[in-house]
């Protein structure tokens, strides 16, 4: 299969202050930004909860999420990526976006991120975290797993999920409900909300 030239990798902000501005990213194993109407349907969502937020990005891949979240008025978002080719282009788009006091990027796997979070100085509650793991990774359960036991969400929290149709949504504890479920194709997407 004939892989996209370079050039092509990019996505377009939707809305809000950078709204129109294109981001770029590099072409890595499982990295599939999410779609156009996915975003602007879960930025609806979230309307009334996305100004002053604190947003956790555990998949950044493209960044599409996280900086769409910053352009549409929440004050911090953290991405995580394993990947080093990724968190430096997303380095370089929160420089280029001039937003790099708004986000911060950390080259890690999302479970040892949220494993040492317990043992972090300065603790973040996140108001919004987005979950888009690479699909034939099946992670999504542990990931999830992890995410309830370590205590590093707000009251009212809000999670986006995204998973491949044959995927069943995870095993959620009884204090997170499903509040959207909708389906694009061969994705599932859900916001849910935790509450303390």
């Amino acid at each position: 299969m004939a892989r996209r030239p370079a050039s092509s990798n990019t996505v377009r902000l939707i809305a809000g202050e950078l709204g129109g501005r294109k981001i770029r990213f590099p072409d890595a194993r499982g990295l599939r930004p999410t779609a156009d109407r996915t975003r602007e349907t879960l930025f609806n969502w979230l309307l009334n909860d996305i100004q002053g937020s604190h947003c956790l990005d555990l998949f950044a891949g493209s960044g599409a999420l996280g900086f769409e979240a910053i352009s549409r008025g929440a004050d911090h978002v953290t991405m995580i990526d394993a990947s080093g080719q990724v968190v430096r282009q997303l380095q370089e788009n929160a420089r280029i976006l001039n937003v790099d006091k708004r986000v911060t990027v950390q080259c890690v796997k999302a479970t040892n991120y949220l494993s040492a979070y317990e043992h972090q100085h300065q603790k973040t509650l996140y108001d919004i975290v987005f979950l888009d793991p690479p699909f034939a990774d099946n992670q999504l359960q542990q990931v999830v797993d992890l995410l309830f036991s370590v205590n590093c969400l707000a009251d009212r929290a809000k999670l986006y999920l995204e998973r491949d149709l044959k995927q069943n949504m995870p095993v959620l504890p009884e204090n997170c409900m499903v509040m959207r479920d909708k389906k694009a194709g061969q994705v599932a997407f859900s916001l849910l909300e935790y509450c303390r």
